[in-house]
């Protein structure tokens, strides 16, 4: 499911990041990480809040595939999906906050629109 980038990571490594990092964003509403990191887990949070507005059990299913906790996905189906049901699209936004003090990485603030 993740997209293009490697992320000088292992593929279970970088999985289990996305994953961390995707749940954390449903979680909270926001996360704070570095941009190219942001930028994919962006795009595996816009493809869950799609199947919780899909709302089947089939989605449910596919959406426990990818985030274990399942107080996050119930969450995802029940609040999150009703707020973006008239939206198509574009349910996170990338803040930039500058570089990181000790690798000077870009930082940004992910968070759902």
């Amino acid at each position: 499911m993740p997209g293009y980038r490697k992320l000088g990571r292992s593929t279970a490594h970088r999985k289990a990041m996305l994953r961390t990092l995707v749940t954390d964003l449903l979680r909270t509403g926001r996360t704070t990480t570095t941009e190219t990191r942001a930028k994919e887990a962006g795009r595996m949070a816009e493809k869950m809040i799609t199947l919780g507005k899909r709302g089947d059990l089939h989605a449910r299913r596919q959406a426990l595939r990818f985030i274990y906790d399942e107080d996050v996905v119930t969450k995802l189906f029940d609040t999150i999906a009703a707020d973006y049901s008239d939206r198509n699209g574009g349910y996170t936004r990338i803040l930039k906050l500058g570089p990181r003090r000790g690798d000077g990485a870009e930082e940004v603030f992910l968070e759902l629109v």
